[in-house]
């Protein structure tokens, strides 16, 4: 798999059916290790280790209702309350990021209300904090630690 723009992590890797499984520590199971998978499960390890987030508090593939719509949002990260704190969206490292990634991420918090709008192909990432009486967002160099 490509090198990210994040810190390496070891991760559980295995072969079944000519595919590659990652294990997932969140959900407990091995996923197919497609690209956005790839940059998931860094982007994960990026938010615990370094950021220091609990992985109790971060939830993979949410389902999201949105214009009656099930949607599924790749990282949410919640506040200690139980309240969306940081959404993360994840592309594959070839997929560049474009304003209609941020138009799909703000719809989904649209319903979730987070403070947080992360988008991330794993070699660009982009951190935005709410701005919910202009409704609009405001770019910043990276994602406050846990507190």
């Amino acid at each position: 798999m490509q090198k990210l723009n994040l810190p390496n992590y070891k991760f559980k890797l295995k072969s079944n059916e000519n595919k590659t499984l990652i294990f997932d520590n969140l959900r407990k199971k091995y996923m197919v290790l497609t690209p956005e998978e790839w940059v998931r499960q860094h982007f994960v390890q990026f938010l615990i280790e370094e950021k220091k987030y609990p992985a109790s508090l971060i939830a993979i593939e949410k389902q999201v209702l949105v214009n009656n719509l099930k949607k599924r949002s790749d990282i949410l990260v919640f506040n200690k309350d139980g309240n969306p704190e940081i959404i993360v969206e994840c592309k594959a490292p070839k997929i560049k990021i474009t304003q209609a990634t941020f138009d799909q991420i703000a719809r989904y918090n649209s319903k979730l209300r987070a403070n947080f709008l992360v988008v991330t192909n794993g070699l660009s990432h982009f951190y935005c904090k709410m701005d919910f009486e202009k409704e609009t967002y405001l770019f910043l160099k990276e994602i406050p630690d846990y507190k």
